[in-house]
């Protein structure tokens, strides 16, 4: 098993194309959908439809961070950060906030990882927990992380238990 988060759901792909499809994806999975199918919570404990879309923008506003502290700093340290802990403000935010804080910094990301040399990619990060690691693999846990929610998003609105599509149905 790889120390790198989300390494698996990743695999092969190209991180920068997943990155770049996540945006519509997201949105053709939320299309459709009443409030209720959004703010239903699957079970105790676990996030509702948007909930998990203000996870993905709080963690957009981290990639963001980490790719330019990589990428302008000296030996810098990443910092981690609780989810669970951030997560407690999400009921402050809308699911059309949620997106659109997530769209606008992923389109500002994109615009920041294309313009990204070779030597610039190599730069190094240390994670506290997992050591040394490059600007790139935060390019892959970003890619990697969008593909599991995107998989938690399409089961839980396009699948009964029987495999019978449910999206729009209340």
């Amino acid at each position: 098993m790889s120390k790198v988060p989300y390494e698996e759901a990743l695999g092969d792909r190209d991180p920068a194309k997943v990155i770049a499809k996540t945006p519509r994806k997201l949105m053709r999975l939320l299309d459709d959908l009443d409030d209720e199918q959004i703010e239903e919570h699957p079970g105790p404990g676990k996030w509702n439809l948007r909930e998990i879309v203000c996870h993905m923008a709080d963690c957009e506003i981290a990639w963001a961070w980490r790719l330019r502290y990589a990428y302008g700093e000296k030996n810098p340290v990443m910092q981690p950060f609780d989810q669970d802990s951030w997560a407690k403000s999400y009921k402050s935010y809308s699911l059309a906030e949620a997106l659109g804080c997530f769209k606008a910094l992923r389109v500002f990301n994109i615009a920041f990882i294309d313009g990204l040399k070779d030597a610039d990619i190599k730069k190094v990060i240390t994670h506290p927990e997992r050591g040394e690691e490059s600007l790139w693999t935060i390019v892959r846990i970003m890619a990697g992380h969008d593909l599991h929610h995107l998989a938690l998003l399409d089961k839980r609105t396009y699948w009964d238990e029987k495999g019978k599509s449910t999206k729009g149905k209340k």
